[in-house]
């Protein structure tokens, strides 16, 4: 070889140093970000969870008071307890689909 293609092979070498280099920095932070995606759908997870408990209470709570608001009126109760039961019905009809 003369120093014109050594020179040139010397020069590739380092190119490719350079790119596995960067390869690895680039993988390296790619893995630090898919532990984080991770880390964050956990926790929306997490909340989603809470919001579904939170909105769970809250409709309990609406149903008690509307029953204990009709106390005096039997009829509106037993349409508000039909509807209740329809809706019922129409999201374990969704959760079949």
């Amino acid at each position: 070889m003369n120093d014109s293609s050594s020179h040139i092979v010397d020069n590739i070498k380092q190119k490719v140093q350079t790119l596995v280099f960067m390869y690895e920095r680039e993988k390296q932070e790619n893995d630090r970000l898919k532990a984080q995606v991770a880390q964050l759908e956990a926790k929306l997870k997490a909340k989603e969870q809470t919001c579904a408990e939170l909105e769970e209470r809250y409709s309990r709570l609406k149903i008690a008071k509307a029953l204990k608001a009709s106390d005096a009126d039997v009829h509106e109760a037993k349409i508000k307890v039909n509807r209740i039961v329809r809706e019922i019905d129409r999201c374990i009809a969704l959760l079949n689909k």
